[in-house]
């Protein structure tokens, strides 16, 4: 197997499990892919920070993932707009809904619409339209969402009227929205039946546990595959090594190299950028988003250090912050993005520090219309390939490729896989 991102350690979880003898190669110094973490100064950086969900249905079908540690964030989101902040999250009853829609009405309605209350209403009356139309979504059966018509997610949002262009763009990091509708619904869904989370100590924490949990010397990192087949692997380090079956968990880039002919698809670009502040900007452990038209480069922020206390040394704060698309330029990124987090936090910001900034023009593949979240991973006989680019690009989809393209080698080897219940999908 080629790569120990969290695809390639899932399948290898799934084989060593049911008897089947791995070798993981990795060229990185450690495991985890995208899903890696820096320390600096004692801080716990990651390089991507993609969020999950309590409602991926891979995290209670994998036991050992089942039981990870991880840290939440405030229930829905925080979004910002007009100088205040709106909390989004799904109303999950038809009481609360009516008690809402009955609060909303009932305020008082201020003389012009330009009048900064009005704005507040108008804000106020928006979220509530999203967390019941997010409400309503959570019921649905997956198999109904995937039956929709297909077309691009913007779309999908400017017939239906739904308000939810901000936090979709976040979920997705998709700033245009041009991702398939079937799964854009599929996203809000999760969001909806959840709850956003990180693994503690990093978004490297996940793929160091499954990682530690297969057999000694199962995983080698610092190993560059220069060719690949069925039956054969060249290192520049070991040379050539045998092998029954080859299973490439790399990125889709990667992965056509080596296999020439895959299909390698756009991406998103994301950027982390990560400071350090005298005091936290903000106590509550959620996700702010920001909704204003041309507020700044930030599309979501967080105070990370009260999300994971361990993600930054006793006593000092973390301020994570994601910007979608092509960033600043490199000499007015720090000083273009705090100027936004000033406005988002509503505090000042001359005085924090800038602790790293990560920029990965390939983080998140694209998934536009027609998109098939199960694209195969059997390739023919012996060769087979996972990623989140054959699936669904998130941490779930990379998981469940991973486990996708475990089964099919076990079918063809005529092993037995076992099996875990696991609630509906998400």
């Amino acid at each position: 197997m080629i790569g120990a991102g969290p695809a390639g350690l899932s399948a290898a979880h799934h084989l060593t499990s049911a008897g089947v003898s791995v070798r993981v190669l990795e060229a990185a110094p450690h495991v985890g892919g995208r899903m890696s973490t820096d320390e600096i100064d004692g801080f716990r950086l990651d390089r991507v920070g993609q969020l999950l969900s309590t409602s991926y249905p891979e995290l209670l079908r994998t036991p050992l993932l089942k039981d990870a540690d991880l840290r939440m964030f405030s229930p829905g989101v925080l979004v910002h707009r007009n100088g205040r902040h709106y909390r989004t999250t799904a109303v999950r009853s038809a009481r609360s809904a009516l008690i809402a829609a009955r609060a909303l009405a009932s305020a008082p309605r201020h003389p012009f619409p330009g009048h900064p209350a009005a704005l507040g209403h108008a804000g106020s009356v928006g979220h509530a339209r999203l967390a019941a139309a997010l409400g309503r979504l959570a019921e649905v059966p997956a198999s109904r969402l995937l039956a929709r018509p297909e077309r691009t997610a913007l779309d999908a949002l400017a017939d239906r009227g739904m308000p939810a262009r901000t936090l979709l763009s976040a979920l997705l990091s998709d700033p245009d929205l041009a991702t398939s509708s079937r799964y854009a619904d599929l996203t809000l869904r999760a969001f909806a039946r959840g709850r956003l989370c990180v693994p503690a100590g990093g978004a490297s924490a996940l793929p160091e546990l499954l990682a530690a949990a297969l057999p000694e010397g199962t995983v080698e990192t610092e190993v560059s595959v220069t060719d690949a087949s069925i039956t054969r692997v060249a290192t520049k380090e070991h040379g050539e090594i045998s092998c029954r079956s080859l299973l490439l968990a790399t990125g889709a880039r990667a992965a056509a190299e080596l296999l020439p002919g895959l299909r390698v698809p756009a991406f998103h670009p994301v950027t982390m950028v990560h400071h350090t502040a005298p005091e936290a900007p903000l106590t509550d452990p959620a996700l702010l988003l920001d909704s204003d038209p041309h507020g700044g480069p930030v599309a979501h922020t967080a105070v990370m250090s009260q999300v994971d206390p361990s993600r930054a040394p006793d006593g000092r704060v973390l301020i994570s912050s994601t910007l979608l698309g092509a960033p600043p330029l490199a000499t007015e990124l720090d000083r273009t993005v705090r100027a936004h987090l000033s406005k988002l936090y509503g505090t000042r910001t001359d005085d924090w520090e800038l602790l790293t900034v990560r920029h990965d023009p390939e983080a998140v593949p694209a998934m536009p219309p027609p998109h098939d979240p199960r694209r195969p991973v059997r390739l023919l006989a012996g060769l087979y390939v996972c990623g989140d680019h054959r699936d669904t690009n998130t941490v779930q989809g990379a998981l469940s490729s991973g486990r996708r393209a475990a089964h099919a080698i076990m079918a063809d080897l005529g092993v037995v896989p076992r099996t875990a219940s696991v609630p509906a999908a998400a």
